[in-house]
């Protein structure tokens, strides 16, 4: 059972006020405002019982002129100062969202691998937009319209007194109901509040997924069971937001059948108390006209509640985001650079993705500087996992990795990332230009970037662009081939220049008439470097100074490609097994054409 959320969790109001800090000026002087605004609004109902008083009753137009002058000035007065407070609070929420949304997005750029796989990106997504932009209604609601509206009945009880004690304690007697319907109202609406908000996110997470894998949908023809699953969660959204909107309309209704109850009787017992010569005329009317703005705040109370129940709602998913701790530690003090060069080592590797599905089971290996190894094997043998341990996006179960005898995590994890990098099968590119996408903020020089891209041969079709490097690449690059996107992602692991690579797969998803340029370019992106090769077309790593073989988290095989063709293990029938259908089967398996980075084309 969730939790019930209470209706000022301190925790989420403190974390909200510390973004307020940097504005703390603009905020006292919209406050100051605030108070002035609220004061000369009271002041009018005392100055409309002196008018009444002492210039209707007793005939003295010059006091009633007076008094209206009076009047006048304080409506001007009061629409000048609540300009100046709604639009300074408005200003400084925007700012405060701002400052959130950074502040968010850096924590997620923070959180592990595993906890950002396991959490729906549509939850991500609205917690980063939606959510904040709702804390827009916290600051804009607590800060203006609810704290006005407190201060007015405060004062409005004050000012009563101040006229007449009688009718002052009549008014406050009548306030117990209005509580008790408030204290229900903020219930009911929290928690529809809640469900609406719940509800925004899994149709912002389903969206999310399905429009982003709307192809796979038309492939298999699931367009209607799909059309009907989002029919179900978008219903769930429009009865979470009938049950608010219904909320709303039972608690303002009430508040005016209290109100108009309040003022008949008021006028009721004030008359025979001015027929008593208790209570004057003016003084009389000012009640009546203090008590209606009592009445309205109570009413506005109920739609700045529904503002700030669905504010402190997106406050609580926000704080989820930032409080959930699963981030990968980085405690390291060492540079990369500052290390001498030396061999990468797995140490009695043991790693799980899940805690009952081990992937790792102590893996051993040595990477020597300056040479190749390959890895191969079976689909599911571990080998991609190697990538994300190299560069600590996720971290080892138990065992370590070193670099020249320090562990991976002694090092700083920017350090690490910057001199450790991969080039994936499945190449990431931004909605951006294709310069921005081989940059990725180091500022490079155009000249700098233009000999990149000849390095690895992607300057051609790159200037064959009508745009050339301003070109805008659509999501995920699809208005580029698949050999051209990984070019780019190429040239951009050698802008990065880092002193261990690791290739997984990268030529896998290559047509053969595009190859032969990946290859040359990945002689290029290898030379001179550590490098870590994950293979599926055996063809690309013959010259490789160690090839291993992987079998179910542990070393099956290792040895050069000759050496292991001539054990006739698992290496061998993973040969047999590609080229069976092929040529290549028929003859000498030496011949085969492989890349060696050390020797020209």
């Amino acid at each position: 059972m969730k939790k019930a959320t209470k209706l000022w969790d301190f925790s989420v109001l403190s974390r909200l006020f510390r973004f307020l800090a940097p504005y703390k000026l603009r905020v006292f002087l919209a406050l100051g405002a605030l108070g002035v605004a609220t004061a000369s609004e009271l002041a009018v109902p005392v100055l409309l019982q002196n008018g009444i008083d002492q210039g209707v009753l007793k005939a003295d137009v010059g006091h009633l002129t007076l008094v209206c002058f009076l009047i006048l000035g304080l409506i001007l007065l009061d629409l000048g100062v609540s300009f100046f407070q709604v639009y300074g609070l408005a200003k400084v929420s925007q700012d405060v969202m701002r400052d959130m949304r950074t502040s968010l997005f850096a924590r997620l750029q923070r959180r592990s691998s595993g906890w950002l796989h396991a959490t729906p990106t549509g939850r991500l997504v609205s917690g980063v937009t939606s959510d904040v932009a709702t804390l827009s209604d916290f600051f804009n609601t607590l800060l203006s319209s609810l704290l006005k509206d407190f201060v007015t009945m405060a004062g409005v009880v004050v000012t009563l007194f101040i006229l007449d004690t009688p009718l002052a304690w009549f008014t406050v007697l009548s306030l117990p109901p209005v509580l008790i319907l408030a204290f229900l109202f903020r219930r009911w609406s929290r928690g529809a509040n809640r469900k609406v908000r719940e509800g925004v996110s899994r149709v912002t997470t389903f969206l999310s997924e399905y429009l982003a894998g709307m192809s796979l949908v038309q492939l298999f023809a699931r367009e209607r069971s799909t059309r009907q699953r989002f029919e179900r969660e978008n219903g769930a959204l429009l009865n979470a937001n009938l049950t608010e909107m219904m909320v709303n309309a039972v608690f303002r209704p009430l508040i005016d059948v209290l109100n108009s109850i309040t003022l008949g009787v008021l006028i009721w017992f004030g008359t025979g108390l001015h027929d008593q010569g208790l209570v004057t005329l003016g003084a009389l009317v000012a009640f009546i006209n203090l008590v209606g703005r009592f009445y309205q705040p109570v009413g506005d109370i109920a739609e700045n509640f529904t503002l700030l129940q669905s504010a402190m709602a997106g406050a609580e998913r926000v704080q989820s985001l930032w409080d959930d701790e699963k981030t990968l530690p980085d405690t390291g003090t060492l540079d990369w650079e500052e290390v001498p060069e030396g061999p990468i080592q797995f140490h009695d590797v043991h790693f799980r993705y899940q805690p009952e599905e081990p992937v790792l089971n102590g893996l051993n290996l040595t990477l020597e500087p300056g040479k190749t190894l390959a890895i191969v094997g079976y689909t599911g043998a571990g080998k991609t996992t190697l990538t994300h341990l190299m560069t600590r996006l996720w971290d080892v179960t138990s065992g370590s990795i070193t670099y020249s005898g320090h562990d991976l995590r002694e090092f700083r994890l920017d350090s690490l990332r910057r001199n450790v990098q991969s080039v994936l099968q499945d190449v990431l590119l931004f909605s951006g230009t294709i310069a921005e996408n081989i940059d990725l903020g180091r500022g490079l020089a155009p000249q700098i970037m233009e000999s990149i891209c000849r390095r690895v041969h992607a300057h051609d079709f790159i200037t064959a662009l009508p745009q050339g490097y301003a070109t805008v690449l659509s999501e995920g690059g699809t208005n580029l081939s698949a050999g051209q996107r990984q070019l780019l992602s190429f040239a951009r692991t050698l802008a990065q220049d880092p002193k261990v690579l690791i290739l997984d797969e990268a030529t896998a998803n290559i047509d053969t008439s595009t190859e032969s340029l990946i290859q040359e370019a990945l002689r290029e992106l290898l030379k001179g470097r550590t490098s870590l090769v994950i293979a599926h077309r055996l063809s690309t790593i013959r010259a490789a100074d160690k090839i291993l073989v992987l079998d179910r988290g542990k070393i099956a095989e290792s040895g050069t490609h000759k050496q292991l063709l001539a054990q006739k293990g698992f290496y061998y029938d993973l040969y047999r097994l590609q080229y069976a259908s092929s040529s290549l089967a028929k003859v000498d398996e030496e011949t085969v054409e492989f890349i060696d980075p050390s020797k020209d084309l």
